[in-house]
């Protein structure tokens, strides 16, 4: 069984997480670029008390949204130094 990717960081506000992935992106001339991508997500419980998640977000979800990409940007720009 391969290996599981693990997330470089998770950020959480409410019940909104964004998580940061790190990728190695090789280059034509050889070498190897570190890249990253964010995903984000909220988890809810459905209507039989399981947990669920999704990418869409109500009016309320809105202020944790916009705390988890910050700090996944100040995260990513502290990196880039």
């Amino acid at each position: 069984m391969a290996d599981k990717v693990k997330p470089e960081k998770k950020f959480r506000s409410g019940g909104v997480t964004a998580t940061i992935w790190k990728n190695d992106m090789k280059l034509p001339d050889g070498t190897v670029r570190e890249t990253h991508s964010v995903s984000v997500e909220r988890s809810y419980k459905d209507k039989n008390d399981e947990w669920q998640t999704t990418n869409s977000y109500n009016v309320n979800d809105l202020a944790d949204l916009e705390t988890v990409a910050s700090l996944a940007r100040k995260h990513l720009k502290v990196k880039e130094q």
